[in-house]
Parts: structure tokens; sequence; C-alpha cells
């Protein structure tokens, strides 16, 4: 080996345990405050460290809140919460223009910034607004900027939104459009906790208020710790496997498996894989790796797909759902 590869090598050795000490003081801030929910922090933190927007699914009481203000706070981050209500509206949520004046005593519209301007937004119960105030949000995920009165104003980088979703109680809710569902990089799942962890819940809560954690880094490591992550080599058959995942999701596509064909209305796109891929760096990193392997790929597959599969009326009718899907294609599609 060459006395420059021999210095590249040393780079990236210490790039990584860069990476993995400063990740790891975020995941020991974070779990100051949230109890388990291992995984879920861990793909919250995917979701982070690439500035890609999560979608939190899980019953009421379990800190989904919680956990997404202590992330705020541990990457220093401005933060911003909006509780979804039926009679939201747009301007609710980008901001509104109102008649001001000038320093000479002329009349001019003067913008008054929404509380979508923030780093991480938390959109609170995202399926009980209605359609247009979810379009509104919409524009900002896609454009990382909002218009208003015809002109445009952009969103600070990083800009992420965290939206919840209560899967219990759907009366009086919205589904949200396919185009809003695939531009969250991960579908959530946050689970009851463990006995011992409830236990130890139950004992923190009600011995004084919680105090969020510290910032573990300003904002310029945060950017640094993401050009990292989209820095990381991607092998071809990593990438080409999650092209080979999503490509079997695609009932009309030649790569369909059978239970494909028979039960999704629409598979996983191209943004699909994208974050296959991403999530994979990303995953990589936090497991000391710097490259990503296959078994990255399947790791975060079910969170990245099983809201981008749209099973069809059969699926429904014989109860399959896209997690069911998800593990026959994991088992079906060979890396």
């Amino acid at each position: 080996m060459s006395d420059r590869d021999e210095s590249s090598v040393a780079l990236a050795g210490r790039r990584l345990d860069e990476f993995a000490e400063r990740v790891g003081l975020i995941r020991d801030r974070l779990h100051q405050v949230v109890i388990g929910q291992d995984d879920a922090i861990d793909q919250l933190l995917m979701c982070g460290l690439t500035g890609s927007h999560a979608l939190l699914v899980g019953v009421p009481g379990l800190a989904k809140t919680l956990m997404v203000k202590a992330l705020a706070a541990a990457f220093d981050w401005k933060f911003a919460r909006i509780q979804f209500t039926p009679d939201l509206m747009p301007s609710d949520i980008t901001g509104y223009e109102l008649l001001g004046r000038r320093e000479d005593g002329a009349p001019e519209m003067v913008f008054r910034p929404g509380p979508v301007f923030a780093n991480l937004v938390l959109a609170d119960e995202i399926n009980r607004a209605a359609p247009k105030t979810q379009s509104a949000l919409l524009e900002s995920m896609a454009e990382h900027h909002v218009t208003v009165g015809g002109k445009t104003y952009p969103l600070e980088s990083p800009f992420l939104v965290v939206a919840t979703q209560n899967p219990i109680e759907q009366e009086g809710t919205y589904p949200l459009p396919e185009a809003q569902l695939d531009r969250f990089m991960m579908e959530i799942r946050v689970a009851y906790p463990t006995p011992e962890q409830e236990q130890e819940i139950v004992m923190r809560t009600t011995a004084g208020p919680l105090h969020l954690p510290e910032a573990a880094l300003d904002h310029r490591n945060f950017l640094e710790l993401r050009d990292l992550v989209y820095a990381v080599p991607l092998p071809a058959n990593v990438a080409a496997y999650a092209v080979k995942l999503c490509g079997a999701s695609r009932p009309d596509d030649a790569r369909a498996t059978g239970m494909a064909r028979e039960y999704v209305a629409w598979g996983a796109g191209p943004r699909g894989s994208q974050n296959l891929v991403l999530a994979a760096k990303a995953r990589a990193l936090l497991m000391g790796r710097t490259a990503p392997t296959e078994e990255d790929i399947r790791a975060v597959a079910r969170p990245i797909l099983r809201h981008r599969l749209i099973v069809n009326h059969r699926a429904v009718g014989d109860s399959v759902t896209s997690q069911a899907i998800i593990e026959h294609l994991l088992k079906e599609v060979a890396a």
C-alpha cells in the first residue's frame, strides 16, 4: 500500500471515529429523556443525519413529541410544533401578509413568517388537517420554500418535518395523499415499552419535570456530519439491490413477484430506491463501517417501504398488509 493510500485510510478512520463520537453523544442525550425506543431513535437519527422527513406512528402517550423535541435540542435546531386540526388554515403554517408601513409612512404589505420557518417542525396529528392545508406543508417539504402573496420565501437549512399519526382514532381524519407520503423517508412505528422500561418511565416522570438535553453539536458540526453521510462510497451491488427490491414491488414491472402482482396497486418509486441507499449509508456509519452493504438495505427496508406500497382491494379483503408484502419481498428478492 502506498503512502497516499495509507494516508487516505487513516483519514477515513479518523472521520469515522469523529462521527461515532458525535452521534454517540447525541444518542446519549436522547436517552436522557426517552426511555427505550432504541429502534425508533436510531431511525429518527438516520432521518436527522440525512436531512430527511419522518412519519411517526404510535398510540398516544409513547413520548413521540418528547422524542422529537429532544432530537431538536440535541442538534441545537430551532423547533416548532403545529397541532393539526380540521380548521387549520394554510396561512397558519406558512405565515401571512398584513398591511404595514414603511419608514416614510407609505403603506406596504409585510410578511409574517409562520411556524414552518424552523429547522425541525413537528406536525402533530397531521392527518387531522384538510387536504388544502396538507398541500401547503407539502410544498415546504418538497421545495424547501413557501409561496405567499406571489412571493417565494426560502426555508433555512436544515429543514425537516416530523409528522405524527394516531393509528387508533380515524374519525375526523383525512388520509395523506400518496405524493405527501412519498416525501417521508421513513414511517417509524413507536411501540409500547417493556414492563421494566415502563416502570422506569413512571419513576422518572413522577419525580419532577423532565428537562430537554443540552445541545451536542452546533449548526456547522451538523452540516459536516450530513456531508459525511452523503460522501460515503456506494458499492454498485448495493445500489442494484435497492433498485431490484423497489422494482419487485411494482405490479406492472417485469421484476414483480407474484404477491406484488396480486396485492399491490402502486409500488415504491425511484424515491424509495434513493431513500433505501441514503438510509443504508447512515446506518453503516452508525454501525462503525465506511460503506453500506446489502444487509443495511434489508435492515432499513421496512420503515422506508411500508408507506410507499399501496395495496389494492383484494389485499384489503384478504387482510394482506404492506408489511406482509415487504416481508415477502425480502425473502424472495435475492441480493
